[in-house]
């Protein structure tokens, strides 16, 4: 969901300064009563109703140099197992953060068998 326009911010603020209550405000400009102090709070502590920049999430471990030691580890040991290319990258993350590593630079580990199963009948 986008953030709501710096003019719409303005006028809310506005309105508040001239007296209306917060409540009247949210009411008149079709925002919850929740964002319109939110906005007030904003403006009391950082001096800014401009939205603030939120991207979401934590930064990749796995880019630039860490990336290409995954795609080298990988390289020198393909069946390596998720733990062994985290020791072998020498990052302190957790196994499934190597595997999403793993997704978003779309490099598959699923193997091919090159024959059946000792137990399971030929087809």
């Amino acid at each position: 969901m986008a953030a709501y326009p710096i003019e719409l911010r303005e006028r809310v603020v506005r309105a508040v300064d001239r007296g209306e209550t917060t409540q009247d405000v949210a009411q008149q400009f079709e925002v919850s009563l929740r964002w319109v102090q939110k906005i007030l709070k904003q403006r009391k502590d950082i001096g800014s109703i401009a939205p603030l920049k939120n991207p979401g999430g934590r930064k990749a471990v796995f880019q630039g140099k860490l990336a290409e030691a995954l795609r080298q580890a990988i390289r020198k040991k393909p069946d390596a197992t998720l733990a062994e290319l985290r020791d072998a990258c020498g990052v302190s993350v957790s196994v499934m953060c190597v595997f999403r590593a793993l997704r978003r630079l779309k490099i598959t580990r699923k193997k091919r068998r090159s024959s059946p199963l000792s137990n399971s009948p030929p087809k």
